[in-house]
């Protein structure tokens, strides 16, 4: 049991890595799969498997007849080659912790199956921190959404980086709740600002400890 319970309608920072730290994307196609799990696997309803329900929109040829319900919405996030940091917010009771549950077992029994590999993929359950403080919520949020630049990534994995920055700057929201990108978008004054105050916290964290590995712990701000 956690030490602090996941509670309805709070934010949480929540993050994991690859077990003994190693990479959890191999490829692109590991990486979109993610991607697309994050996305079909919020749902209060269970789907089953990513695949059955790919088959199932084939046949019906539409997407989701209706909004259902999520069981988080998504503020930010950065999924980098073997690590990932969401900002959730509950939406329903036990929310936070059966979309981990779903994305981290769907999409570790998708990566041992295509890599032809057993055992687990990530390192134990994954971490929570509540966040409740206004202050800390503006630097959290600026950490998780260009947290990439925090880290000396190689220039040849650059392509397993997927962050919330694309959906933003765009204003398209696929991975990242609608309401909640309008939200902190009004609350900015548009994703020009956003990005600005984003930019400017990464730059003195990373004044403060330079560059780290994807291989050290990734010490919070």
């Amino acid at each position: 049991m956690r030490k602090d319970p996941l509670v309805t309608n709070q934010y949480y920072h929540v993050y994991n890595r690859g077990v003994d730290k190693r990479d959890i994307f191999m490829s692109k196609a590991d990486l979109n799969r993610f991607a697309l799990s994050v996305k079909e696997f919020n749902v209060e309803k269970p789907i089953g498997s990513i695949k059955e329900r790919l088959i199932d929109l084939r046949l019906s040829g539409v997407g989701h007849p209706t909004a259902p319900k999520m069981l988080v919405s998504i503020v930010c996030y950065c999924f980098n080659p073997n690590h990932f940091h969401f900002i959730l917010k509950q939406e329903v009771d036990g929310g936070v912790s059966e979309f981990l549950k779903r994305l981290l077992g769907g999409y570790t029994n998708y990566f041992n199956l295509v890599h032809k590999r057993n055992g687990a993929l990530f390192q134990g359950r994954f971490k929570s921190n509540l966040i409740d403080d206004e202050s800390y919520f503006l630097k959290i949020r600026s950490y998780v959404h260009l947290n990439y630049l925090v880290h000396n990534i190689p220039k040849e994995k650059m392509h397993l980086v997927l962050s919330s920055e694309k959906e933003y700057n765009t204003n398209k929201f696929s991975i990242v709740t609608k309401k909640e990108a309008k939200e902190l978008l009004d609350f900015y004054e548009g994703n020009i600002n956003f990005e600005k105050e984003c930019l400017d916290v990464i730059s003195m964290i990373q004044e403060e400890r330079g560059l780290t590995s994807l291989l050290e712990e990734d010490l919070l701000p």
